[in-house]
Parts: C-alpha cells; sequence; structure tokens
C-alpha cells in the first residue's frame, strides 16, 4: 500500500518495530530513511498537522543536541525548531506513519493503528 509512509531509522528498534506492524498488517509502506532523505520543511509541517499535536512533539528530546543547541527553550518559535530540525534530521523523532487519514508517531509503536486503513 504505498498511500502509506513511514519516516523511519533502521538502527532503531521501535522504528524497526513500527514498520513490523505495518507489514503484518499487509501494508507495504514507502519507507523514508530520513536521516538520508529528510523531509522538506513544508513535508515537516504537514506532518506535524496530520498529527494534531505541536511540531515540538516530533523533536527527539533525548538527543545531545537539544540541549546543545538550546532546543529545551519553550520560547522558541516552530520556524527555529523547524530550522534545527532540518539541520540535523537526527532530531527528528522516529517513526512517523502518514497514511490519508493523518500521521502519527510511532511511540508506542500501537499509536500507528490509529491511523491505518480499515
Amino acid at each position: 500500500m504505498r498511500d502509506v509512509t513511514i519516516y523511519h531509522n533502521p538502527k532503531c528498534s521501535t522504528s524497526r518495530n513500527a514498520l513490523a506492524l505495518l507489514r503484518e498488517r499487509g501494508i507495504e509502506p514507502r519507507i523514508v530513511e530520513y536521516l538520508k532523505t529528510p523531509p522538506s520543511r513544508d513535508e515537516l509541517k504537514r506532518i506535524a498537522r496530520a498529527t494534531g499535536r505541536p511540531l515540538r512533539a516530533l523533536l527527539r528530546t533525548k538527543q545531545p543536541e537539544v540541549l546543545a543547541q538550546g532546543l529545551d527553550d519553550p520560547a522558541l518559535t516552530d520556524e527555529q525548531l523547524l530550522d534545527a530540525m532540518l539541520a540535523t534530521p537526527v532530531l527528528i523523532e522516529r517513526p512517523i506513519v502518514v497514511t490519508p487519514l493523518g500521521a502519527r508517531l510511532g511511540r508506542p509503536v500501537e499509536a500507528v493503528l490509529d491511523v491505518l486503513p480499515a
């Protein structure tokens, strides 16, 4: 099913588990290894909107770069966060599954079930 996309890091066990969950349900998604091919600014904005959560929810807060770049500052705008995430794609949380029904961060992995077609 090519209308399902997973923003994936093959080194991440949670990301691998989300991909396995999709495949168990007969879905072969378009796989975007976002560390090699990061989403564009507009794509990342669309993904955040499709999750229904703030852009900050897509920030991988466990990365040391978050503190090093001062990204834990709640006063930062979405544009500033986008700049950082696009310059340093490892700051983008994963996995993210996008379907025509919306987008979900796969943490926990079962969250992606909310946007899978019936």
